[in-house]
């Protein structure tokens, strides 16, 4: 009767036995592979972790701080007129502090493209007085744009047309012509920020310009003959920007989102003509217009009032 659980347990023993085989061969195999799979997660955790902080750092660092840009040329499609775009690099500028009064701010600016002069007529024309629908039909058409009604008198005021600087437009213009030179060109032009256009004013030089400098880089009110002159006849800023200070004053868009006009023009005496200066519209700029309500495009008695453009990577 004893023999029966001693068979029982020869045979639990033997399968015992072979599951042991078994486990063991199975266990071998895993030795065989674990080192290598063990050497390549070791190996792998010892790249990716100083990889894995490079890339933090660079999530962490704006991306603009590499960012490199080149001057290029724009054609306005369907028009043999062109312009050159400025790279302006990323910065730095100190402005004052809206909320805490006589305190300074930094802000940082990232890099961009700006206009090598300010808008001309020879770029103003096609959008203000539809020179592109008129050579393709379609494009008035399907244009979503708005464009301003024809102003009262010639626009230009008898400065000169070709090559002078584009004036007497209202804020609001300036924008629509923005919008308007996107749609065209497929990239994001707007008008500057008063930070941007201050940083790029400066061109790495905080100091303002002497007498004779001013000469040489401004039409102003010591030697324009009280109007405006072609642009880039007087000398480029260090960054290759021309007329920044003088000629026409500049629409930008100002630290407390108000528009305003930057850098002084052809009728502003030295003292009101720096990287600094700037002007909000009063409305004494349109007071003869005779139009009711006034015109939402062109200031009757502004002809000092002009702009440029800035491109966003």
């Amino acid at each position: 009767m004893n023999f029966t659980p001693i068979k029982n347990s020869r045979r639990r023993t033997r399968s015992q036995r072979l599951l042991a085989t078994i486990l063991g061969m199975s266990c071998m195999l895993i030795v065989m592979i674990a080192p290598r799979g063990s050497h390549l997660n070791s190996e792998s955790a010892s790249r990716n972790t100083p990889l894995n902080s490079v890339t933090q750092r660079r999530d962490d660092e704006p991306q603009h701080r590499s960012q490199t840009l080149s001057s290029y040329v724009e054609t306005i499609p369907g028009t043999s007129v062109k312009f050159e775009m400025i790279p302006i690099p990323a910065g730095q500028v100190t402005i004052a502090d809206l909320n805490q009064a006589g305190n300074k701010i930094s802000v940082e600016i990232k890099p961009i493209w700006m206009s090598k002069t300010e808008v001309t007529w020879d770029e103003y024309d096609i959008w203000a007085f539809r020179l592109d629908a008129a050579a393709d039909p379609k494009i008035g058409e399907l244009d979503a744009v708005a464009r301003p009604t024809k102003p009262y008198g010639a626009p230009d005021r008898g400065f000169g047309h070709h090559g002078h600087p584009a004036l007497a437009m209202t804020f609001e213009a300036a924008q629509e012509y923005c919008r308007w030179l996107s749609a065209q060109t497929g990239k994001r032009y707007r008008l500057p920020m008063k930070t941007e256009w201050e940083y790029a004013c400066q061109a790495g030089v905080a100091e303002k310009f002497s007498r004779e400098s001013l000469d040489r880089h401004a039409w102003y009110w010591d030697n324009a003959e009280d109007k405006t002159h072609r642009v880039a006849t007087r000398e480029p800023n260090p960054w290759g920007l021309h007329d920044m200070l003088g000629n026409v004053a500049e629409w930008i868009i100002g630290n407390d989102g108000a528009p305003v006009v930057a850098g002084g023009s052809y009728r502003n005496k030295a003292e009101h003509v720096n990287c600094g200066t700037e002007a909000k519209q009063t409305p004494a700029w349109n007071a003869t217009d005779p139009q009711f309500p006034k015109s939402k495009w062109w200031l009757a008695d502004a002809p000092f009032v002009g702009f440029r453009v800035v491109c966003e990577p």
